[in-house]
């Protein structure tokens, strides 16, 4: 055996040089190696198949028969009567009490040194101020003499209204004075000296009015 492994290298060696042999032997190691190393990313997942080996597949058509859908009988349903359910009449809201109007009601400010807040206002040169001042007292004089009731929100021409409705001697003099504050507030005019005078002489008529007796009235 050892002689017929010599005489098959010397019968190599005789056709390829010994360099050649020793590449080849080199690169089919890397090669064995590579496959190695890589096992097994090489390997196909499916073997190929030859598509003309397979046996050709006869399909017989299928034949169905056709399907007959009987009418579906239904027994009429007694519907029963809904009961109505009685209707829920809504409460009515409670009543809110409206809130009273405070500056109406408050009683005015005791005179310091005796001159009155409208007063102090007027000798300080605030005579818009000192007018309001005059005729927030006279409604105060009027709500506890019990003429008027002022809820809030009332102007102050729906009072003279009212006041002159109750007393009528009340009403040239309170509408005087309500025109001088509308005329100053609303009208947005500069209020002057002469503009307080004159509501200091027409609040003293309404409460002069005010403290006569009520037959003495024309």
């Amino acid at each position: 055996m050892i002689r017929d492994y010599d005489e098959f290298l010397g019968r190599l060696f005789d056709r390829v040089s010994a360099p050649t042999v020793l590449l080849i032997l080199i690169a089919l190691t890397s090669l064995i190696a590579l496959l190695w190393y890589f096992f097994p990313r090489w390997i196909p997942r499916r073997m190929p198949r030859l598509r003309a080996l397979r046996r050709p597949r006869f399909r017989l058509p299928r034949w169905r028969l056709p399907r007959w859908k009987l009418p579906k009988w239904q027994l009429p349903r007694w519907r029963r009567r809904r009961k109505e359910k009685p209707k829920v009449k809504a409460k009515p809201a409670p009543a809110v009490a409206e809130p009273v109007d405070e500056e109406a009601e408050a009683p005015a400010p005791a005179p310091v040194g005796g001159l009155s807040l409208a007063d102090r206002l007027a000798a300080e040169g605030r005579y818009a101020e000192a007018i309001r001042e005059r005729l927030r007292e006279t409604v105060t004089d009027l709500t506890r003499a019990g003429v008027i009731t002022p809820q809030p929100g009332t102007t102050a021409l729906e009072l003279t209204t009212a006041a002159a409705g109750n007393r009528p001697v009340i009403g040239p003099p309170l509408g005087g004075a309500t025109e001088i504050f509308s005329e100053i507030w609303y009208g947005r005019r500069d209020a002057r000296r002469d503009h307080d005078d004159r509501m200091r002489a027409l609040t003293a008529e309404v409460r002069a009015a005010l403290t006569s007796p009520p037959g003495g009235q024309r």
